[in-house]
Protein backbone atom coordinates (compact mmCIF):
# COMPACT_ATOMS: atom_id res chain seq x y z
CA UNK A 1 0.00 0.00 0.00
CA UNK A 2 1.37 3.38 -1.00
CA UNK A 3 2.59 5.74 1.80
CA UNK A 4 1.21 9.18 2.55
CA UNK A 5 1.57 11.80 -0.11
CA UNK A 6 4.56 14.07 0.50
CA UNK A 7 4.10 17.86 0.65
CA UNK A 8 4.95 19.78 -2.44
CA UNK A 9 8.16 21.73 -2.43
CA UNK A 10 7.73 25.28 -1.13
CA UNK A 11 4.53 24.65 0.80
CA UNK A 12 4.31 25.55 4.50
CA UNK A 13 4.05 22.66 6.94
CA UNK A 14 1.23 22.78 9.44
CA UNK A 15 0.30 20.82 12.49
CA UNK A 16 -3.01 19.76 13.70
CA UNK A 17 -3.04 22.62 16.18
CA UNK A 18 -2.20 25.34 13.63
CA UNK A 19 0.79 26.83 11.81
CA UNK A 20 4.29 26.19 13.17
CA UNK A 21 6.02 29.16 14.88
CA UNK A 22 8.50 31.18 12.78
CA UNK A 23 12.17 30.39 13.31
CA UNK A 24 13.16 34.15 13.45
CA UNK A 25 11.18 36.45 15.75
CA UNK A 26 9.70 39.53 14.19
CA UNK A 27 11.82 42.73 14.66
CA UNK A 28 10.42 45.47 16.81
CA UNK A 29 10.74 49.01 15.56
CA UNK A 30 12.46 51.34 18.08
CA UNK A 31 10.11 53.76 19.65
CA UNK A 32 10.96 57.44 19.31
CA UNK A 33 11.18 59.42 22.56
CA UNK A 34 7.97 61.07 23.38
CA UNK A 35 7.66 64.80 23.02
CA UNK A 36 7.26 65.17 26.74
CA UNK A 37 10.58 63.39 27.39
CA UNK A 38 12.38 65.58 24.87
CA UNK A 39 10.90 68.70 26.44
CA UNK A 40 12.10 67.65 29.89
CA UNK A 41 15.61 67.05 28.58
CA UNK A 42 15.75 70.45 26.84
CA UNK A 43 14.46 72.29 29.89
CA UNK A 44 16.94 70.51 32.16
CA UNK A 45 19.92 71.38 29.96
CA UNK A 46 18.79 74.98 29.70
CA UNK A 47 18.51 75.30 33.47
CA UNK A 48 21.95 73.76 33.97
CA UNK A 49 23.50 76.17 31.48
CA UNK A 50 21.78 79.13 33.12
CA UNK A 51 22.95 77.97 36.54
CA UNK A 52 26.52 77.69 35.26
CA UNK A 53 26.44 81.22 33.83
CA UNK A 54 25.06 82.57 37.10
CA UNK A 55 27.72 80.78 39.16
CA UNK A 56 30.57 82.22 37.05
CA UNK A 57 29.19 85.70 36.40
CA UNK A 58 26.34 86.50 38.75
CA UNK A 59 27.15 84.91 42.07
CA UNK A 60 29.63 86.08 44.69
CA UNK A 61 31.33 82.68 44.86
CA UNK A 62 33.91 83.16 42.06
CA UNK A 63 34.97 86.80 42.20
CA UNK A 64 38.38 88.48 42.36
CA UNK A 65 38.98 89.36 46.00
CA UNK A 66 42.77 89.01 46.33
CA UNK A 67 45.85 89.76 44.21
CA UNK A 68 49.01 87.86 45.16
CA UNK A 69 52.49 88.87 43.93
CA UNK A 70 55.62 86.71 43.74
CA UNK A 71 59.10 87.11 42.24
CA UNK A 72 59.79 90.76 43.11
CA UNK A 73 63.25 91.94 44.18
CA UNK A 74 63.44 95.73 43.87
CA UNK A 75 59.74 96.37 43.38
CA UNK A 76 57.26 95.97 46.22
CA UNK A 77 54.13 93.88 46.06
CA UNK A 78 52.10 97.04 46.63
CA UNK A 79 53.63 98.75 43.60
CA UNK A 80 52.80 95.75 41.44
CA UNK A 81 49.21 95.55 42.70
CA UNK A 82 48.65 99.23 42.09
CA UNK A 83 50.01 99.03 38.52
CA UNK A 84 47.99 95.87 37.80
CA UNK A 85 44.80 97.78 38.68
CA UNK A 86 42.57 94.72 39.12
CA UNK A 87 38.98 95.84 39.72
CA UNK A 88 37.72 94.33 42.98
CA UNK A 89 34.68 92.08 43.00
CA UNK A 90 35.03 91.36 39.27
CA UNK A 91 33.90 87.88 38.18
CA UNK A 92 37.13 85.88 38.08
CA UNK A 93 36.31 84.35 34.69
CA UNK A 94 36.01 87.78 33.05
CA UNK A 95 39.28 89.27 34.37
CA UNK A 96 41.41 90.42 31.40
CA UNK A 97 44.74 88.73 32.18
CA UNK A 98 46.36 89.99 28.96
CA UNK A 99 45.34 93.55 29.84
CA UNK A 100 46.89 93.21 33.29
CA UNK A 101 50.15 92.06 31.74
CA UNK A 102 50.22 95.03 29.34
CA UNK A 103 49.57 97.51 32.14
CA UNK A 104 52.33 96.08 34.30
CA UNK A 105 54.94 96.18 31.55
CA UNK A 106 53.92 99.69 30.47
CA UNK A 107 53.77 101.18 33.97
CA UNK A 108 56.73 99.32 35.51
CA UNK A 109 59.62 99.09 32.99
CA UNK A 110 61.62 97.15 35.57
CA UNK A 111 59.37 94.16 34.86
CA UNK A 112 60.80 91.98 32.09
CA UNK A 113 58.12 89.30 32.25
CA UNK A 114 54.94 88.62 34.21
CA UNK A 115 52.60 85.65 34.31
CA UNK A 116 49.02 86.44 35.22
CA UNK A 117 46.78 83.54 36.26
CA UNK A 118 43.49 82.85 38.00
CA UNK A 119 43.61 80.91 41.26
CA UNK A 120 40.07 79.78 41.94
CA UNK A 121 37.90 80.77 43.61
CA UNK A 122 38.93 84.34 44.55
CA UNK A 123 42.57 85.11 43.59
CA UNK A 124 44.55 86.68 40.75
CA UNK A 125 48.21 85.58 40.88
CA UNK A 126 51.04 87.72 39.46
CA UNK A 127 54.45 86.05 39.03
CA UNK A 128 56.98 88.78 38.20
CA UNK A 129 60.45 88.54 36.66
CA UNK A 130 62.41 91.78 37.08
CA UNK A 131 65.14 93.03 34.80
CA UNK A 132 68.66 92.78 36.18
CA UNK A 133 71.04 95.70 35.91
CA UNK A 134 74.16 94.57 34.04
CA UNK A 135 75.51 98.09 33.57
CA UNK A 136 74.55 101.73 34.07
CA UNK A 137 74.77 104.90 31.98
CA UNK A 138 74.90 108.42 33.33
CA UNK A 139 72.38 110.83 31.86
CA UNK A 140 71.67 114.33 33.15
CA UNK A 141 73.27 113.74 36.52
CA UNK A 142 71.27 110.53 37.09
CA UNK A 143 72.02 106.88 36.51
CA UNK A 144 70.00 104.64 34.21
CA UNK A 145 70.15 100.88 34.74
CA UNK A 146 70.66 98.76 31.62
CA UNK A 147 69.73 95.08 31.33
CA UNK A 148 71.37 92.30 29.31
CA UNK A 149 69.47 93.35 26.18
CA UNK A 150 70.58 96.97 26.39
CA UNK A 151 67.20 98.18 27.68
CA UNK A 152 67.34 101.21 30.00
CA UNK A 153 64.66 100.53 32.56
CA UNK A 154 65.19 102.42 35.82
CA UNK A 155 66.64 105.74 37.02
CA UNK A 156 68.31 106.52 40.32
CA UNK A 157 70.10 109.51 41.80
CA UNK A 158 72.77 107.37 43.45
CA UNK A 159 75.01 105.06 41.51
CA UNK A 160 74.11 101.40 42.16
CA UNK A 161 76.89 99.40 43.78
CA UNK A 162 78.67 96.62 41.94
CA UNK A 163 77.44 97.67 38.49
CA UNK A 164 79.99 98.97 35.91
CA UNK A 165 79.44 102.34 34.25
CA UNK A 166 79.24 102.53 30.46
CA UNK A 167 81.28 105.47 29.21
CA UNK A 168 80.02 105.99 25.69
CA UNK A 169 82.82 107.73 23.76
CA UNK A 170 82.11 106.80 20.14
CA UNK A 171 84.68 107.93 17.63
CA UNK A 172 83.88 109.30 14.19
CA UNK A 173 84.71 106.10 12.35
CA UNK A 174 82.30 104.61 9.78
CA UNK A 175 81.83 101.68 12.18
CA UNK A 176 80.44 103.91 14.93
CA UNK A 177 78.09 105.70 12.53
CA UNK A 178 76.90 102.37 11.16
CA UNK A 179 76.06 100.69 14.47
CA UNK A 180 74.68 103.68 16.36
CA UNK A 181 74.57 104.34 20.11
CA UNK A 182 71.92 101.73 20.94
CA UNK A 183 73.82 98.92 19.20
CA UNK A 184 77.10 99.96 20.85
CA UNK A 185 75.38 99.94 24.22
CA UNK A 186 74.07 96.40 23.65
CA UNK A 187 77.54 95.24 22.62
CA UNK A 188 79.09 96.74 25.75
CA UNK A 189 76.53 95.02 27.98
CA UNK A 190 77.26 91.80 26.12
CA UNK A 191 80.90 92.16 27.17
CA UNK A 192 79.86 92.64 30.82
CA UNK A 193 77.89 89.40 30.79
CA UNK A 194 80.91 87.52 29.41
CA UNK A 195 83.35 88.58 32.14
CA UNK A 196 84.64 85.98 34.61
CA UNK A 197 82.97 86.36 38.00
CA UNK A 198 86.15 87.50 39.77
CA UNK A 199 86.86 90.12 37.10
CA UNK A 200 83.30 91.35 37.07
CA UNK A 201 83.43 92.09 40.79
CA UNK A 202 86.39 94.41 40.14
CA UNK A 203 84.94 96.10 37.05
CA UNK A 204 84.36 99.82 37.44
CA UNK A 205 83.56 101.00 33.93
CA UNK A 206 83.64 100.19 30.21
CA UNK A 207 84.91 102.71 27.67
CA UNK A 208 83.10 102.24 24.40
CA UNK A 209 84.65 103.91 21.35
CA UNK A 210 83.39 101.63 18.59
CA UNK A 211 81.93 98.17 17.99
CA UNK A 212 85.35 96.51 18.23
CA UNK A 213 87.01 98.92 20.66
CA UNK A 214 85.69 98.30 24.16
CA UNK A 215 88.04 98.72 27.11
CA UNK A 216 87.35 97.52 30.62
CA UNK A 217 88.58 99.56 33.61
CA UNK A 218 89.22 97.58 36.81
CA UNK A 219 90.19 98.51 40.35
CA UNK A 220 93.72 99.85 41.00
CA UNK A 221 93.73 101.51 37.58
CA UNK A 222 94.10 98.28 35.62
CA UNK A 223 92.65 98.10 32.10
CA UNK A 224 91.64 95.31 29.74
CA UNK A 225 91.43 95.82 25.98
CA UNK A 226 88.51 93.51 25.13
CA UNK A 227 87.68 94.51 21.57
CA UNK A 228 84.17 93.49 20.51
CA UNK A 229 81.81 91.05 22.19
CA UNK A 230 82.76 88.31 19.77
CA UNK A 231 84.65 85.24 21.04
CA UNK A 232 83.78 86.22 24.60
CA UNK A 233 84.32 82.78 26.12
CA UNK A 234 87.85 82.52 24.71
CA UNK A 235 88.67 86.05 25.85
CA UNK A 236 87.43 85.37 29.38
CA UNK A 237 89.52 82.20 29.58
CA UNK A 238 92.63 83.99 28.30
CA UNK A 239 92.18 86.92 30.68
CA UNK A 240 91.86 84.61 33.68
CA UNK A 241 95.11 82.87 32.74
CA UNK A 242 96.97 86.16 32.19
CA UNK A 243 95.87 87.61 35.51
CA UNK A 244 97.05 84.50 37.34
CA UNK A 245 100.39 84.49 35.53
CA UNK A 246 101.00 88.24 35.85
CA UNK A 247 99.23 89.57 38.97
CA UNK A 248 101.56 92.59 38.91
CA UNK A 249 100.46 93.73 35.43
CA UNK A 250 98.14 96.68 34.94
CA UNK A 251 97.20 96.30 31.28
CA UNK A 252 95.85 93.22 29.51
CA UNK A 253 94.93 92.90 25.85
CA UNK A 254 92.68 89.97 24.92
CA UNK A 255 91.08 91.52 21.82
CA UNK A 256 92.82 88.71 19.91
CA UNK A 257 92.60 85.84 22.44
CA UNK A 258 94.99 83.62 20.48
CA UNK A 259 97.68 86.33 20.66
CA UNK A 260 97.17 88.19 23.97
CA UNK A 261 99.45 90.81 25.45
CA UNK A 262 100.21 91.99 28.97
CA UNK A 263 102.24 94.94 30.23
CA UNK A 264 103.12 96.96 33.30
CA UNK A 265 103.50 100.70 33.26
Amino acid sequence: MAGPTTAKSGTRRTSSSGPLPSVFPARRRPRLPRRRTLLVIVVTLTLLAAAGVWVFYGSSWLRAERVTVTGTRELTAGEVREAADVSPDTPLVSVDTAGIERRLRDRLPRIAKVTVSRSWPHTISLDVTERKAEAIVQEGGKFREVDAHGVRFATSVKRPKGVPLLEMEPDRSPSSRHFGAARLRREAVRVVTQLPTAVRREARSLRVRSYDSITLVLTRGRTVAWGSGERGTAKARTLTALMKARPDADHFDVSAPSAPAVSRS
